[in-house]
């Protein structure tokens, strides 16, 4: 046998051991971590380790609005973190020295549900606190990242954001054509004509766009309540394009152009408050090194062509700008 195949072999091993080690050592120790994280949650006053003196708390939403995934130390968290944003607004709410929200936003949206939430979550923040929230559009707040934006006072963006797409899309793959080729035969025992939706009748697609409709309706309206507009002018922008900065200033849909570091200025002259607090995640030594372990393990065609579709069709309604994938 040669060299580089004993070497291969002897990686495949040492890979196989942590990947071991990771199945029998991650419930318990996760279940410990997060024992150990509700009595530090229920312990101090808002859960988070914010400032005692007056501040601004920066919010930031980067990456698709989805379902937060579970991690445990072997792994990395990685883009928007909706159910710590959602406690993290929470905490806000209740904290007597946080005096408004900088809403960081570099989105091109996500799922209706998720979007949705979260808006109603900065509603409520501003109802319950009588404080302020500002926005700062970065690289995207398209679709579902614009519509969280419509919670703010003021809506600023870079001068090179990309924004608007307000729409709803709900896709999905029709894998016939490749059964076929592959000799499968797909199966489906229904109780009812609108139960099985892998090959979409013309009556199947009607109910799904009443859905899509539906869901495009109160997009709408939020435009219109957090814009000031009436319903007729948002629906003539709401055909699902993107806009510059320049063309949704122009349109109503922010308020001002500048940087970040302008933006804050302004914040902190408004509300007379220079302070700004953000909570940051500590390094993860262990997810780390088990993180660069998977990378270097190769998927197989079935893992990269599931995954694949899994990011291009997911199936549900989605405030999300299809331009920006």
């Amino acid at each position: 046998m040669k060299k580089k195949q004993i070497g291969g072999l002897i990686v495949a091993a040492v890979l196989f051991i942590a990947v071991g080690v990771t199945s029998v050592f991650t419930n318990t120790v996760s279940q410990n971590l997060l024992q150990a994280s509700m009595v530090e949650m229920l312990t101090s006053d808002y859960g988070y380790d914010t400032p005692n003196y007056d501040y601004i708390a920066v919010v930031e939403v980067v990456g698709t609005i989805q379902e937060q995934t579970a991690t445990s130390i072997f792994e990395i968290a990685e883009g928007y973190q909706h159910t710590d944003t959602m406690n993290y607004i929470d905490n806000l709410m209740y904290d007597p020295n946080n005096k408004g929200i900088l809403l960081y936003v570099d989105s091109p949206g996500g799922t209706v549900y998720e979007s949705e939430e979260l808006y109603d979550k900065l509603r409520e923040y501003k109802e319950m606190s009588g404080n302020p929230i500002w926005t700062y559009m970065s690289h995207y707040a398209a679709s579902g990242g614009y519509m969280i934006s419509m919670a703010s006072d003021q809506i600023y963006a870079n001068t090179n954001t990309t924004t608007g797409s307000i729409g709803v899309i709900m896709s999905g793959m029709d894998m016939t054509g490749l059964y076929e080729k592959l000799g499968i035969r797909y199966v489906s025992i229904a109780s009812g004509d609108f139960k099985d939706s892998s090959k979409l009748t013309d009556e199947q697609i009607a109910v799904f766009q009443s859905q899509v409709d539906e869901y495009y309706g109160k997009f709408v309206g939020i435009v219109a309540d957090g814009r000031n507009m009436p319903d007729e002018k948002v629906r003539a922008l709401a055909d699902g394009r993107t806009y510059t900065a320049a063309q949704a200033l122009e349109n109503g849909l922010i308020d001002e152009i500048g940087s970040y570091e302008y933006m804050q200025n302004e914040m902190s002259d408004e509300l007379g408050v220079w302070d700004y607090y953000q909570p940051v995640s500590e390094e993860n030594i262990f997810a780390s090194f088990f993180s660069e372990l998977r990378e270097l393990v190769p998927k197989s065609e079935a893992q990269i062509l599931k995954e694949t579709a899994s990011s291009m069709e997911s199936g549900v309604p989605m405030y999300y700008a299809e331009q920006l994938r």
